[in-house]
């Protein structure tokens, strides 16, 4: 929410600086998030009147001017805009004037002597760009500092609001805060009704009363929609951020700054029989004013006539409902939508405005009235015309905001600090809040603009706020702390993860959305769950292997020129099993490839291959003498190539598996080089053998040494196995 300090000063006025204000409202939760000056920094610019115009001699694009400065003796100033014009006053740089990046000075244009600059609306920083003099208004005067003149000394404050402050997005909403919070009095403008000249009244029909319970409207007639907006108002527009479009459509969005009510105003000719507040048929088309043509969905609210959508309710206007230069009678629309209703349908359709920005947040429901006669005025001003009655159909429930049983004791339970309730009572009456004692504290019916407020803790944290964080002091809590027995049996992860560290891995934490792409080509007998809302498509389902996530890493670090990677992770993986069920399997896994070593003078470049990675796998359970570990030859995983992969057992029980990635998947995946993984359960492995004490032998070791013939197809493991289940006792070890 950007606003002006003079604005705001005019509805509130703090003895203190922006910066202190700025402050001040940071430390109760509405963060600065800028403080600009309104205006480039530049001296010696006055308001000037332009006297005569003449073409220049020797330049067909320079004109020659006569400017008073307010003196008796009028200035000669060349000037090439094409809209200079004698009676016109333009802000005027003197001889002198120092302007952002360079100083005024007395010129000789093409022979002819100038005193000064003409300016543009550019030049005094007032516009991003200008094709033309900057045109002041007739009772400008003449001879004043320009910057006193239009008030630039000013300062444009940036607040970073959370979304459930929507009462803050209006000049309204800060000075209630502001007041709030310095304890001084509003000084609000008076909004009187209207009173109708004319009977006209619009035929307004709301079909969806969830999605809209109040609706407000008035015709205005004989509006000259070509009127030009005050310069005070296109000034306010623009330190708020907004540009300024036409009179009527710049009088909208100045209540909207001033008074959190998003408004539309429709060129009544080309409304044809009622308004209609419905819901979208599905596959009905709507042109927006930004010229983009949209397809509505059935739950889309709509505001239309008997042709059709006008235009997407609490977001844009139609294309065809907008007020032109031309635009005589106007019918001024005024609305309350719930914003659950309205939530998320801006994003549907790639838009986002002010209107839906305050809309979609919570916008007061008892506004719209008070808004309408705030509009009129302005138009009526402005514009001219004859104003018709309001029109004001409401479903609202009198009662719509629940009572809050709010005590005392509460602030001192949840904040521990004891407060007056002379002083509680005082912070809820300027919060807006109706309010009466009862033997524990109060019943408090928030105000209609605050969504925020619904329980008794909300409140808790409003008296907190305004109290200032800062004033509640911080206690140490003592507590007796009893030391958790740890089961020596356990294995921590951390020494699991700092093995593999040692080893040359690096850890890495990937997501456990992933591509489903990945996960058909490494679980193609596995449908992974999908995402409801996913941040991409290659995000959209849950990763049943944490090899989906080290895979892509691997392919990252590939591409950028790095081919030696030792990457691990600990996480969890979703494997679905039948129905809705989910297993949810914490895992170890890992990735390298690449050299063995880093390329070094010393040794010889070796890559990486399926021992290396057995030998990594081996130290990695040889923590804590974890058990007997073995492996045994693994042909049919999808993942992985059919002769150089294998089952992990501990202790008979299979944990894991590892192996190379297999060549079809590498092609696929577009992978140069070998790839070796290995997936392990944690919980396969989170025991370990505790040392026990055992006697050392009296006698000392025999080494004997076999050389076995066996047949080719035998591994290692195999005669290992052969050997161990003759159980002999004296056999304390056994190498291959």
């Amino acid at each position: 929410m950007k606003f002006s300090d003079r604005w705001l000063r005019e509805w509130i006025n703090p003895e203190m600086s922006p910066e202190d204000l700025g402050h001040l409202l940071t430390m109760a939760g509405l963060e600065l998030d800028s403080l600009e000056a309104a205006a480039p920094e530049y001296s010696g610019i006055i308001v000037g009147e332009i006297l005569e115009v003449e073409p220049h001699p020797d330049a067909d694009k320079l004109r020659v001017c006569k400017v008073s400065d307010g003196s008796d003796e009028p200035l000669q100033v060349v000037c090439g805009a094409p809209n200079a014009a004698a009676g016109m006053k333009v802000p005027f740089a003197q001889v002198g004037a120092v302007m952002p990046g360079f100083k005024i000075k007395k010129a000789k244009l093409r022979g002819v002597e100038s005193y000064g600059m003409l300016c543009s609306a550019k030049e005094v920083g007032l516009a991003e760009a200008s094709e033309g003099l900057m045109a002041l208004p007739a009772d400008a005067e003449v001879g004043r500092d320009f910057r006193d003149w239009l008030d630039l000394d000013d300062a444009v404050y940036d607040i970073d609001l959370t979304p459930n402050r929507a009462d803050c997005l209006s000049i309204a909403g800060i000075a209630r805060e502001t007041g709030l919070l310095t304890e001084k009095p509003l000084n609000e403008p008076v909004i009187d009704a209207i009173p109708s000249v004319i009977g006209d009244e619009q035929a307004v029909s709301i079909s969806a009363v969830e999605d809209c319970p109040r609706y407000a409207g008035r015709i205005i007639r004989n509006v000259d929609s070509a009127a030009a907006t005050p310069l005070w108002m296109k000034e306010r527009l623009r330190r708020s951020g907004i540009r300024s479009i036409n009179a009527v459509v710049d009088i909208t969005n100045y209540v909207m700054l001033e008074l959190g009510q998003p408004m539309h105003a429709f060129d009544l000719e080309k409304l044809t029989g009622a308004v209609q507040v419905r819901l979208a048929d599905e596959g009905e088309s709507l042109t927006l004013l930004d010229g983009q043509e949209i397809t509505l969905k059935a739950d889309s609210l709509v505001i239309a006539d008997d042709n059709g959508p006008l235009a997407l309710a609490g977001v844009m206007g139609g294309q065809d409902s907008g007020v032109e230069t031309a635009a005589t009678d106007i019918f001024l629309e005024s609305a309350f939508f719930e914003p659950a209703k309205i939530a998320g349908k801006a994003r549907m359709y790639g838009l986002h405005t002010d209107s839906s920005h305050r809309f979609e947040r919570g916008v007061d429901p008892e506004l719209q009235v008070r808004a309408v006669e705030r509009a009129s005025y302005l138009i009526l001003d402005i514009c001219g015309g004859q104003a018709g009655p309001v029109t004001d159909i409401s479903s609202l429930q009198d009662e719509r905001i629940a009572l809050i049983n709010f005590r005392l004791a509460s602030i001192e339970r949840l904040l521990g600090i004891a407060l007056p309730a002379d002083e509680v009572q005082g912070i809820l009456d300027r919060l807006g809040c109706m309010s009466e004692r009862t033997e524990q504290g109060w019943l408090v019916r928030p105000p209609s603009y605050r969504f925020d407020i619904a329980i008794e803790v909300d409140l808790v944290e409003e008296v907190a706020r305004v109290y200032g964080y800062h004033r509640i002091e911080g206690e140490s809590i003592t507590q007796k702390m009893d030391i958790r027995q740890i089961d020596e049996s356990q294995l921590p992860l951390s020494r699991l993860q700092q093995t593999l560290a040692d080893l040359g891995y690096w850890e890495a934490i990937t997501f456990s959305f992933v591509d489903p792409e990945i996960e058909s080509l490494l679980s193609p007998g596995l449908k992974p769950v999908k995402l409801a809302n996913p941040i991409s498509s290659e995000m959209s389902v849950m990763r049943t292997t944490l090899w989906s996530g080290l895979i892509r890493a691997v392919q990252h670090n590939l591409n950028r020129q790095q081919p030696r990677v030792r990457l691990f992770e600990t996480g969890l993986s979703f494997v679905p099993g039948e129905g809705d069920a989910l297993t949810q399997d914490a895992k170890l896994a890992g990735i390298v490839t690449g050299d063995i070593y880093p390329e070094t003078w010393a040794s010889p470049a070796r890559s990486v291959d399926f021992f290396d990675l057995k030998g990594d796998v081996e130290m990695l359970l040889a923590n804590g003498q974890q058990g007997d570990v073995s492996f045994k030859s693994l042909t049919d995983h999808p993942a992985l190539h059919p002769g150089q992969a294998a089952r992990i057992f501990l202790d008979g029980q299979m944990i894991g598996v590892m192996g190379a990635l297999h060549p079809s998947l590498e092609q696929a995946l577009d992978i140069d080089q070998r790839l070796f993984m290995f997936e392990i359960s944690l919980a396969g492995i989170s025991t370990v053998n505790v040392p026990k004490y055992t006697e050392l032998s009296k006698y000392p070791a025999i080494r004997r040494d076999l050389a076995l013939l066996v047949e080719q197809n035998v591994t290692a493991a195999q005669i290992v196995d052969a050997v161990s289940e003759l159980a002999i006792p004296e056999i304390q070890d056994l190498y291959i």
